[in-house]
């Protein structure tokens, strides 16, 4: 999705060409289905800012954001938005009814559109999924190397298992040698691989199949959030990703005169993470049970002692608005600071598992071979 402010009278009659290859690697790669990603939602909102920020009208803005979609789907959808515009519903309203869009934007451009803020709004909204997105590809290339090494392990060992296993176990039955503890176990090992080994590839098909159907099952994103934050180093990583996202999100809206409570309600709702869910629901009773926001963070094992201090120090000063803005600009530092360390710690380790598994199925093989040298020497 992009536009040339140059064309703006020929409503975007040109689509636009390829970027080539940059673009291919910026493009955000979505499977099983498709939607209005946030990398997509970023471009939207960030275009929508500038050209209302030029004097175009809201109308004029998503015609010309919706001519120069490329994929059809994201096309009808923009052009159904823009009909309801049309038809005299607000801009808020009319982004409510379609799917892809939370409550917590309908909120925050409903009160752009009270206040004649729009194009700030956007702009914000525009941000928090920038925000949002090079978070998400802090994760992925923090676990991207470590996957790529362990999966192409997994697939050495498995052919090892399969093909050279067999070939030494044929020498050593027809020298009828007596095998060591480790070639006995590695042997049954092989041969078990050799029996199920497709039944296990097809229940790790299957399992992938299942995740991806169950996303929007509540216990199942339960069960994942909770054990990622029970994994060492990699649990306080992902927790500092969603306190990013949280401060951020709070930070939009106060800035847009959301009062807390209201604030809290719609971003439980925006971040799918059930862990912080959980917790800014007990926040929320707390807060109608008559506590300060700072006193309600407490009971939550999610929020550090760092923000429960600083939201404090908020509500004594009135400076909710600025405390969050900077929570949200550390925690968005660390996430970047954190995410290159752990890909700088990882390496070794994964090199150093597998060199280990590789090394074992070498001796294992090798072991009864040097044993037969001994012998006849």
């Amino acid at each position: 999705m992009a536009f040339k402010l140059d064309n703006l009278p020929k409503a975007g009659k040109d689509k636009g060409k390829d970027l080539g290859i940059e673009k291919l690697l910026k493009t955000e790669i979505v499977i099983f289905g498709s939607g209005f990603s946030n990398t997509k939602k970023q471009d939207f909102y960030m275009e929508l800012a500038v050209l209302l920020k030029a004097g175009v009208t809201i109308k004029e803005a998503l015609s010309l954001i919706a001519e120069s979609a490329k994929k059809k789907t994201d096309r009808q959808m923009l052009e159904g938005i823009l009909s309801q515009v049309i038809s005299g519903k607000p801009f808020s309203r009319a982004l409510r009814e379609v799917k892809y869009f939370t409550e917590y934007e309908f909120y925050s451009l409903q009160i752009g559109e009270e206040t004649g803020t729009t194009a700030r709004v956007c702009a914000e909204l525009g941000n928090f999924f920038e925000r949002k997105n090079e978070q998400r590809r802090a994760v992925t290339a923090a676990l991207t190397y470590p996957a790529i090494v362990i999966s192409t392990a997994v697939l050495v060992v498995l052919f090892m298992l399969s093909y050279v296993v067999p070939m030494f176990q044929d020498i050593f039955r027809q020298n009828k040698m007596e095998l060591p503890v480790l070639t006995r176990v590695i042997i049954r090992l092989s041969a078990w691989v050799q029996s199920y080994g497709f039944l296990l590839f097809l229940l790790l098909v299957g399992l992938i199949i299942t995740a991806r159907l169950l996303k929007d099952n509540y216990r199942y994103r339960s069960f994942i959030g909770y054990g990622m934050l029970r994994i060492p180093v990699f649990g306080g990583f992902v927790s500092r990703v969603y306190l990013a996202q949280f401060t951020q999100a709070v930070s939009l809206l106060t800035a847009a005169k959301v009062p807390i409570l209201n604030s809290i309600q719609m971003v439980a709702k925006m971040i799918r993470f059930v862990p912080l869910q959980a917790s800014l629901q007990a926040v929320e009773g707390n807060i109608l049970k008559g506590h300060s926001l700072s006193e309600s963070l407490k009971g939550s094992g999610m929020f550090d002692s760092r923000i429960i201090a600083l939201v404090k120090v908020a509500e004594e000063t009135n400076q909710t608005e600025y405390i969050f803005q900077q929570l949200s600009k550390q925690y968005a530092q660390e996430v970047a600071r954190q995410s290159k360390v752990m890909t700088t710690v990882l390496e070794p380790f994964v090199i150093l598992f597998v060199g280990v598994i590789v090394a074992v199925l070498l001796v294992a093989m090798y072991l009864p071979m040097f044993q037969m040298s001994s012998a006849i020497g």
